[in-house]
């Protein structure tokens, strides 16, 4: 008890807490989707934000019949298509469209680029391949299916302290380390073409139409009505175009080790409390396994579970990244593996590993100021609980909670 202001003095200092006095900062939330480079508010350090880096829209058939009219068969038909090419809406991580973070990705590139896209898990795979077209003219078909595909890349923005050159601090919301690939498509249209058709060049219609192969012996000879067989370079067309599932990979994206072997941790001397902005109640780890993370009030009986440490700390473009050692447990905050793409997964403790699942950034309010996000560093999900309550769990949110309940202060004790 002797050293405990030495200590909460220290740990203040060594965070660059305490190093100027504090500015100002705003207490809302933003209300506007942000840039990078706009100012933050306090709130907003539990939040994160996607913004489009990259887009790219092509034409693509998913379905596709070669079909002739006789002069006798005009008129409606039902045709039985074959996939042409698969597409499947991902973002990120894992490929699945889960959580706020994802939609909110794919709404900004459908609005960059004025388009009504995919904002929730849906394959081209899953749309019946049967097209009813009224042919009122003889001659050499093809029947489709086709979207416009859109892919591209993605940044995180979050709220993070930043230097002006007066040397005074302010909250801007800046590039986060997270960063991916989309993959989203337009609503399906279909049709028939044919090869004597004039149509706008690079549309869907035109697509369909370089895979009728107008040019060759099969597109020019008499048929009876009917499904054709494809050419030799429609197949070849349907094999390129063929691609394996997008994964959705996420750049950059550090790699879960599953070691279970205890790591040596590098840990500063102090130790913190993560509690809420103004109330009682903070972090506390439970004592079984299986149990997660929770708000819980810090009392004569809490055995140091409410006490955490940060280990192996690095420091970039003025974001820590830290392993949260708990002292009345040993072990180190995570979310679990098999848990790592879910909305909404409780922080748990483990056994301390070199596993990036067990790896934080910490954003900082400006100096003078203990206000924190914290944000897993393999799932880049943002912490945050539903309500205050005492027991209410720590959970990963993708975007963080937007009602300020993601912001904690990081109290020395």
């Amino acid at each position: 008890m002797a050293v405990t202001a030495t200590a909460a003095a220290w740990a203040v200092t060594a965070m660059g807490l305490a190093a100027s006095p504090a500015a100002a900062a705003p207490t809302t939330t933003t209300a506007q989707t942000p840039a990078p480079g706009d100012t933050c508010a306090a709130a907003d350090l539990g939040t994160r934000h996607p913004y489009i880096k990259t887009t790219e829209v092509s034409p693509t058939i998913t379905h596709f019949k070669g079909w002739y009219v006789t002069e006798g068969t005009t008129g409606n038909q039902t045709v039985s298509t074959s996939t042409q090419t698969t597409i499947s809406v991902s973002v990120g991580l894992n490929g699945n469209v889960e959580g706020s973070f994802a939609v909110e990705t794919l709404g900004k590139a459908g609005a960059s680029l004025g388009l009504n896209v995919k904002v929730d898990y849906s394959s081209t795979s899953t749309e019946s391949n049967a097209v009813t077209w009224n042919f009122n003219q003889p001659g050499y078909y093809g029947v489709y299916k086709g979207t416009k595909k859109v892919t591209g890349t993605y940044g995180s923005l979050n709220c993070n302290r930043v230097q002006q050159g007066d040397g005074g601090w302010a909250l801007k919301w800046i590039e986060g380390p997270g960063s991916g690939n989309f993959t989203t498509y337009t609503t399906l249209e279909e049709g028939a073409v044919r090869c004597q058709d004039k149509v706008p060049a690079d549309s869907i219609m035109a697509k369909a139409q370089s895979l009728l192969d107008c040019g060759s012996a099969a597109a020019k000879a008499e048929h009876p009505a009917g499904a054709v067989a494809p050419t030799a370079k429609q197949m070849r067309d349907r094999l390129v175009q063929r691609p394996a599932l997008t994964s959705g990979t996420f750049a950059e994206q550090p790699k879960a080790t599953g070691r279970s072997a205890r790591a040596a941790l590098n840990c500063e001397s102090g130790a913190y409390k993560i509690a809420v902005p103004g109330q009682p109640l903070s972090w506390g780890a439970p004592l079984l396994a299986a149990d997660g993370v929770r708000l819980r009030p810090s009392t004569i009986f809490s055995a140091h579970l409410d006490n955490w440490r940060l280990c192996n700390v690095t420091e970039h473009n003025g974001v820590l990244e830290a392993s949260l050692w708990n002292w009345g447990n040993g072990g180190c905050a995570t979310i679990a593996e098999q848990n790592a793409a879910t909305e909404r997964a409780v922080l748990q403790t483990a056994p301390c590993t070199e596993d990036d699942l067990q790896r934080f950034y910490i954003y900082r309010d400006v100096p003078g100021s203990s206000k924190i996000g914290v944000q897993n560093k393999y799932t880049g999900s943002m912490m945050g609980h539903d309500r205050y309550a005492d027991g209410e769990f720590i959970r990963q949110y993708s975007s963080g909670r937007q009602d300020g309940t993601g912001t904690y202060t990081l109290t020395g004790v």
